[in-house]
This record gives structure tokens, sequence and C-alpha cells, in this order.
């Protein structure tokens, strides 16, 4: 994203109830290997992520020789271990049991990042009284790790005096690959979908159908990649304004699609109660950095009083819109001032320019995944765009844009881009000028 700037076990079970027991604990680790190739069973995917947890829990504790199982999850928000699936210790998820990251078993294991094995379960040892109650005696824990980062932690015991060994500890460290990479899989299938499903309630159903303009949008996602925080919002206000808003909310998958939410709501709730681009967005602003800290929205917010003949419009942090007037080169409507991304600093006052929009000309607004390429500079995608856009029909505009720049190449990132012209019957006597702030 760039800116801009200016099913447990039974305690007494004996050996032989399960086929990992009948061998020694110290026996063959190829045939517990084996074993192991269980918990990546292809047909765990048709499972959520709980079922799946539980499943692979189950399989774990064979493996293992172990009583009880559990997974926690990191929550990343509070830096707390959120208790997901447990076997054998239910009621670790039932009383919905968390851990700060440091502290107890499970917070040690995911602070260090590596095994943890305990002799003796007590309250010296460990923060859940569950573990203890339950009369567990011994616990071998491990972390679940992607890419060096803690996704949780699993980790199983017993309720025997029989203390887990090193190779117990290489055979967990080998299910928790497992586990986090299974976790991970599921997590992706299900935040995409649930990320797909918001972002197209987001989006406007439908264009406007206002006298003397016509739209056309375009809203493009990577294939290899979850949907973005790319946006735009086109809505009219009761005396008949109209604003457009094109916007990208800096990461990707289901948090940054709840912002998208969060902010396109707001943002027309502060419209409604009047005032300029500047004004409404300095109110988002607040909004954002009190409730969305640490998110970076960069994002064009323009308005157009009837008859649409003058653009109001502020640039926080993105690239400036694109004016193509009839039989005239197109050009970036450059503001008097690119105020900061929103939620980066506190307190901005945010300024607005206004520049006509004659009869005839084309406004494009667009998100950086338009001009970005990874091989080349934002300045050449600026003038790779500058010489696509002319003044015709939105929708031939968009079509051209998606021809000419993206060619054949891989979208690197998301795209929203929103085109819109004033038809040449809705005002005699305009043309394009300086912006006049």
């Amino acid at each position: 994203m760039a800116t801009f700037a200016a099913g447990p076990a039974a305690a007494g079970r004996s050996p032989s109830s399960v086929p990992c027991m009948q061998e020694d604990h110290q026996g063959n680790i190829e045939v517990r290997l084996r074993s192991l190739q269980a918990v990546t069973d292809a047909a765990l995917g048709h499972l959520d992520v709980e079922e799946m947890l539980v499943e692979l829990l189950e399989r774990v504790r064979l493996i293992l020789d172990a009583d009880t199982a559990a997974v926690l999850l990191l929550d990343v928000a509070s830096q707390e271990l959120v208790a997901r699936a447990a076997c054998g210790i239910e009621e670790e998820v039932e009383q919905g049991v968390r851990i700060p990251i440091g502290r107890g078993f499970a917070g040690r294991i995911a602070l260090r990042k590596e095994p943890v094995s305990l002799d003796r379960v007590d309250s010296s040892t460990v923060s859940n009284p569950i573990l203890w109650e339950k009369g567990i005696r011994v616990m071998l824990g491990v972390p679940l790790l992607a890419d060096g980062d803690v996704l949780g932690v699993l980790h199983v015991g017993r309720l025997a005096d029989h203390p887990f060994k090193s190779h117990d500890a290489d055979l967990l460290q080998v299910v928790a690959e497992r586990v986090s990479g299974a976790i991970q899989a599921r997590q992706v299938v299900v935040e995409r979908a649930a990320a797909d499903l918001l972002e197209r309630s987001l989006l406007p159903e439908r264009l406007l159908d206002l006298p003397g303009l016509e739209f056309a949008v375009r809203y493009r996602t990577p294939e290899n990649r979850m949907v973005g925080g790319d946006w735009y919002d086109l809505f009219t206000l009761p005396n008949g304004e109209l604003w457009v808003v094109t916007a990208d909310v800096a990461g990707h998958g289901l948090r940054a699609a709840v912002v998208v939410g969060r902010v396109r709501s707001v943002l027309r709730a502060y419209a409604l109660e009047g005032g300029s681009p500047a004004d409404v967005l300095e109110r988002v602003d607040r909004k954002v950095q009190h409730f969305e800290v640490g998110t970076m929205i960069t994002m064009v917010c323009a308005s157009f009083v009837p008859p649409y003949d003058e653009i109001r419009f502020t640039v926080a942090g993105h690239p400036p819109p694109i004016l193509a007037c009839p039989g005239q080169l197109a050009a970036l409507v450059e503001p008097e001032r690119v105020d900061p991304p929103l939620g980066v600093l506190p307190g901005i006052a945010r300024t607005y320019s206004a520049v006509p929009f004659p009869a005839g000309a084309v406004l494009l607004t667009y998100t950086d995944g338009l001009i970005e390429r990874r091989d080349d500079s934002i300045e050449a995608g600026i003038e790779r765009l500058l010489a696509t856009v002319r003044a015709a029909s939105p929708e031939e505009v968009c079509r051209d844009i998606l021809r000419s720049v993206f060619d054949d190449r891989i979208l690197d990132d998301d795209v929203a881009l929103v085109a819109m012209r004033r038809s040449s019957t809705a005002v005699r006597n305009s043309s394009c000028s300086e912006p006049d702030t």
C-alpha cells in the first residue's frame, strides 16, 4: 500500500486399549511416525476449524499415549492464548480459558517458542486450576508456529506419574508442525469466505441513476490472495449532493474488510450531518484514531452539488484523481495539499480543493494497485494511466484501463476504480481550469 505525501480416553485405561500403547514408550519411533500421518489425513479437509482440532487431538492422544490434549490459539489483539479445542479436559473450552503470553505453562511455551515439560502439575507450575483438579500429573507442550510467529500452543498430559521423554517432545513438535499447517489452511479458507461475503455486502449494490451523470466501477482482487482493504462508495444525500469515495485500508483479509465496513458506515453518517469533504474526513479520522488504533487508511473523498459542475475533494495520502476533458489530454487533479492518511497523525486540520467539472469530462478515482508494479516506479504507473484515460463513456474508460494497464501481468494488489462523466447536455459554458482552494 503506497501513500502519497506533501473423544476422550478413560483415566483407568490399560496400555492395550489403543494400538500405539502396544509398543514400549521407548519403542519403535517409525511406527509412531506412521501413526502421525493420520494427522494430515485429507479427510480432515471438510471439517471446520474447531471440528478439525478435536479430531486432530484425538489422534494426538493415541500417538503419544496421553490422557488429555488441548490447543490454545493466540488472540493477537489481547495477546492471550484462548482454549479452542480439548480432549479429556473439555472444561478448558467450555469455560473459555484465556492465558496471557508469558504466564503459566502455556504462556511460557508461547513466550519462549520452545517445548516445556512438567513432572509436577500444581499451582506453582500452571495457572489453570482445571489441569491439577483433573488429576493430571505430567504435561508436555510445544508452540504452534508459522514462519516464526506463534499461532498457539499444543499440550498433552497424563494422569499417571509417567513423565514425557525427549523423543516425545520431538514427536509432538512434528505433530505441532502438521497441526499448524492444518490450522492455517482451514483458517485461510474460512476467513477468505467470510471476507468475500463481507466485501460483497459493502460495495454498492447498484450504480446511481442521476440525470446528467454516467458511472462505471471496477473492483478486482489478486487470484492468489484474499480480499484486501481497497473499496469505493457512491451515495447521495437528501439534498441531492453526490459523494464519491475511493480508499485503501492497509492490510488484507477479514480484519481489513471489517474496518472497511466500519469506516464506510461512519463516513456516510458524518456526510449526512453536512460539511465539506475535509470536515467529514476530520471526523472520520478522529473515529479511526480512537477505535481503530494502528490502522492506516488512504482516501480520496469528493462531493458534487447539483448541477454537479464542481468537484470538491480532499486527498488523504492517496493517489490524486484524474480528469479528462473533451479534446484535451488527461491530467492529475492536484489538490492544494495532500493530507496524511487517516489514522496516522492526530489532530490534523484537513483541507479541500475545488475544480470545475465541465460537460463531457470524465473523472477517475482509483487505488494504488492500478499504478504500482514491483519492477517500476509509481510515477511510471501514473504516466501509463494518464495515457489511457480519455473523455469517453465510463464503461469504455474502465475497459481501456483494464486492457492497457494490466496487460497480461499478474495482479499484485487489489484494485478499485470509479469513472464518472457529466453529460454534454448537463451544463453549458464550463471548461477545465486549475484547482481553486
